[in-house]
């Protein structure tokens, strides 16, 4: 097999991570239009998540995030977003680097993107990313934000992109 120099894989992932930061920039500029709300999952000790010790210890690995009703102060900032949410009554600041994502879910219109674990130095060394098989629809791994209405699990026939779609097998 021919060694991809080009890096078609990372190009991919940059650009479905800019759907994302383009759909939560116009979030933040202009808030949700009509019944969008977007579920986020994370991982929760990736390099940059910002996280308090609380939500560490409840999430260790990864966390869901609903942006819907109830947020504020979200910034996006080219390589992150940072968010006010309420997690049991108490406010608290999240600060996710776009590489710490996993998934993004909108599911009034059954949109979704899912990423793999990004590698700093995958995007510069030419070595090939692992193949993972695609699952039927997207995780839902933490409940919502107090006070925000819970759409449930994402419903099946979502359309789920995946960069392994595009790789040679």
């Amino acid at each position: 097999m021919a060694t991809d120099h080009i890096r078609y894989d990372v190009l991919a992932r940059d650009a479905l991570r800019g759907v994302l930061r383009r759909v939560l920039t116009d979030a933040a500029e202009h808030g949700l239009p009509g019944e969008h709300h977007f579920f986020i999952t994370f991982l929760s000790t990736a390099e940059g998540v910002k996280l308090s010790p609380r939500l560490l210890a409840q999430y260790p690995e990864e966390m869901t995030v609903i942006l819907q009703h109830q947020f504020w102060d979200l910034v996006v900032t080219e390589d992150r977003f940072e968010v006010g949410l309420s997690f049991g009554g108490i406010p608290e600041r999240l600060v996710v680097p776009f590489n710490a994502i996993k998934s993004f879910f909108d599911p009034s219109v059954q949109f979704g993107l899912q990423f793999e674990a990004s590698d700093p130095a995958d995007e510069t060394s030419g070595a090939k990313l692992p193949t993972v098989p695609a699952p039927s629809s997207l995780p839902v791994a933490a409940p919502a934000p107090e006070n925000q209405d819970q759409p449930g699990k994402p419903t099946e026939g979502a359309e789920v992109v995946r960069l392994d779609r595009f790789r040679k097998k």
